[in-house]
């Protein structure tokens, strides 16, 4: 059962697609929704809604965010954040996904809730006060902790007597997720950022004579004209059309990326197209709001203006008619480096330290008015959306940008190349965006930190219909190490998205750049993965077209089992395998936990060297480096594909 309470004038985000019927009535300040026949109450308070945790309550859900598969314990607030510092203390990164399912031990004592709003969020799990859940909507103006503004919002309350259909109900509220192209399960090479036409090429070749399975290369934003959007480098890609058709006939799909900023130059076309038409976000006086992203000085696509949308999605021709067929659009939180405005106030500022002598306090002021340049909260709020025919400051609408700017592509390929699936995934997200494209999980560091990370952030993600997702293996930033890129690969061959990316400055991590016994163990695992394809790809539409989740937490699937409800780092994908990575450096194996009888399927590279039967409960594993174990159920088959592919057969 699904029930709806509209609270004030919420702002339409479009991130549900049925029509429920809103309760005529809702609970004044201090009163309560009784939800699971009166075992659990939902308070309204000023600025939004308390719940009452029991001890043995788990908080699934969230989508994407630092911390556990529960979420108990801390605050998190949906405000999309250009962060790439992944560590604990983060409170929010790129995308905001307010879905949460509070599961009790008893059948009876499940139930999600969905708060539908497009600006700031906070959820308080446990933070606060251990057995009360604080759900906090944060007013637009963001000045006051005094909250006294109505709450404009909906509230979908989402009852069901298990986790899993409580989300199969809401993701059918939400509608089907996107789905990928199959070449999009091969595996991936990024780096920030292959420089020209010879270094892709070469970097092609190396994978195809070192026998490295090879898919997808993605060209970062060095392969544009003076980083302009749609635009190609005349100098180092200058034969980008003949590159292309070269890679395709090498089974390899080129992906470049698109960012949400448009230089300002007059002359470039997609510039000079905006200003005519009125296409960019305005300031308070209606000039184009001015901001500094890649190439310096850009404009902001009004992507909630429906006819700017569609207008930009249209520029994606110019690439989709040279032969691309996939896309990753980036910096749509947006990210600001600057706005023209904060910049200048900052220059007239920071002269005023110039001669004093910087003591404890000084620095720490001059530091901060330095480091308040980018993504400047305040900048948030100084420029303007056309949204559905009203004037509407982006602080209040800010969650939906990534969503739109992604939604604009999506809508274009259906009119532009309607017989193609295009693969489309993108950085920032609100719920509603996973209908249209899948995301990556952002600039994550070579921390074995980030790879448990990743674990834990698949089944949130699927929770709120992102199916088609993956993190950078390896790390993005810093450098990573042979047997952290050998364990990430270990578990990103069961992620949909299997990208190898990293950046600039940091150590090259393509799998041909180790040490020869290395790369021979990552390329046998890459090899692993095109066997687990027909499965993995199998799994994954299934859950599309099901509304269901491909990555799910022990606790989903055995619900009355108290030790799988404990364990955080396994998970069971599609009907019959689980798996329990190693995340540890230097660890040769790991506690498992068995949670009904299973058949562990262990392999060398792409070779299954051993199989054996193990009976439920606790047990430790050896999992020396290069090795995958795969726990099958009873009574399931895992198919393989045969061994020896380099490519996705299309």
């Amino acid at each position: 059962m699904i029930r709806r309470f509209t609270f004030g004038n919420p702002i339409p985000t479009e991130a549900v697609v049925l029509n429920i019927e809103k309760r005529k009535a809702v609970p004044p300040i201090d009163e309560s929704i009784a939800v699971m026949d009166g075992m659990a109450e939902i308070k309204r308070t000023v600025n939004g809604f308390i719940m009452k945790m029991r001890d043995e309550d788990i908080v699934y859900g969230l989508g994407e965010n630092v911390r556990g598969i529960n979420k108990r314990g801390w605050v998190y607030e949906s405000n999309n954040s250009d962060e790439p510092k992944h560590e604990e203390t983060r409170k929010s990164l790129y995308g905001s996904h307010n879905f949460i399912v509070i599961a009790g031990e008893k059948p009876s004592e499940n139930y999600g809730l969905f708060i539908d709003t497009p600006g700031k969020v906070r959820f308080d799990i446990g933070y606060s006060k251990y057995d009360e859940l604080k759900i906090e909507v944060i007013p637009a103006d963001g000045d006051s902790e005094d909250y006294t503004s109505e709450l404009n919002l909906d509230l979908y309350i989402i009852e069901e007597d298990t986790v899993l259909k409580t989300v199969k109900s809401f993701r059918g509220l939400v509608g089907k997720s996107y789905i990928a192209p199959k070449w999009a399960f091969g595996y991936g090479q990024s780096r920030w950022s292959y420089m020209s036409s010879d270094e892709v090429r070469e970097v092609v070749k190396k994978h195809r004579d070192n026998h490295i399975p090879l898919d997808s290369l993605y060209l970062d934003i060095d392969y544009m004209d003076d980083f302009m959007d749609f635009t190609t480098n005349p100098d180092t890609f200058a034969d980008f059309k003949e590159l292309v058709e070269d890679m395709r006939k090498e089974h390899i799909h080129l992906v470049p990326i698109i960012d949400a900023g448009v230089k300002a130059k007059e002359g470039y076309k997609v510039y000079d197209e905006g200003v005519q038409n009125g296409y960019f976000c305005k300031d308070e006086n209606g000039e184009d709001f001015l901001v500094g992203v890649w190439p310096g000085k850009c404009v902001l696509p009004d992507m909630l203006n429906d006819e700017a949308r569609a207008w930009f999605g249209n520029w994606y021709k110019v690439l989709l008619d040279l032969g691309i067929d996939g896309f990753w659009n980036d910096m749509n939180e947006p990210a600001l480096f600057y706005s023209e405005k904060r910049l200048k106030k900052v220059f007239d500022e920071i002269g005023e330290y110039k001669n004093k002598n910087l003591d404890v306090n000084t620095f720490f002021e001059f530091s901060e008015l330095a480091g308040s340049i980018a993504n400047n909260p305040e900048d948030y709020k100084s420029f303007y959306h056309n949204y559905k025919g009203q004037k509407i400051r982006h602080d209040k609408v800010h969650n939906l940008f990534g969503y739109y700017m992604t939604r604009s592509a999506s809508e274009a390929f259906k009119r532009l190349v309607p017989d193609k699936n295009i693969l489309m995934y993108s950085r920032s997200s609100y719920i509603g965006m996973h209908r249209y494209a899948g995301i990556w999980q952002g600039d994550n560091r070579a921390f074995w930190s980030h790879l448990l990370m990743n674990i834990q952030m698949m089944p949130s993600l699927n929770m709120c219909g992102f199916l088609y997702t993956g993190a950078d293996l390896g790390g993005f930033g810093d450098d990573t190490t042979s047997d952290l890129m050998i364990r990430w690969l270990s578990f990103g061959i069961f992620t949909p998205l299997m990208r190898n990316h990293s950046a600039r400055g940091t150590r090259r991590q393509e799998v041909y750049q180790f040490d020869s016994k290395s790369m021979d163990m990552m390329s046998g695992i890459i090899s692993l993965r095109y066997r687990l394809i027909p499965y993995l790809y199998d799994a994954y539409t299934k859950a599309c077209e099901q509304d269901e989740m491909m990555f799910r937490p022990l606790g989903m699937d055995y619900p009355s089992d108290k030790d799988a409800r404990r364990v955080e780092d396994q998970l069971m994908i599609g009907d019959a395998i689980m798996v329990s990575p190693v995340y540890t450096q230097n660890a040769t194996g790991r506690s498992v936990y068995i949670p009904e009888n299973m058949t562990m399927l262990r392999f060398k590279g792409a070779e299954l060297v051993e199989e054996t039967s193990l009976t439920k409960g606790h047990t430790f594993i050896d999992m020396p480096l290069g090795e995958v174990c795969i726990f099958v159920r009873e009574g399931k088959e895992l198919k393989l594909a045969d061994a020896g592919a380099e490519y996705v057969e299309e």
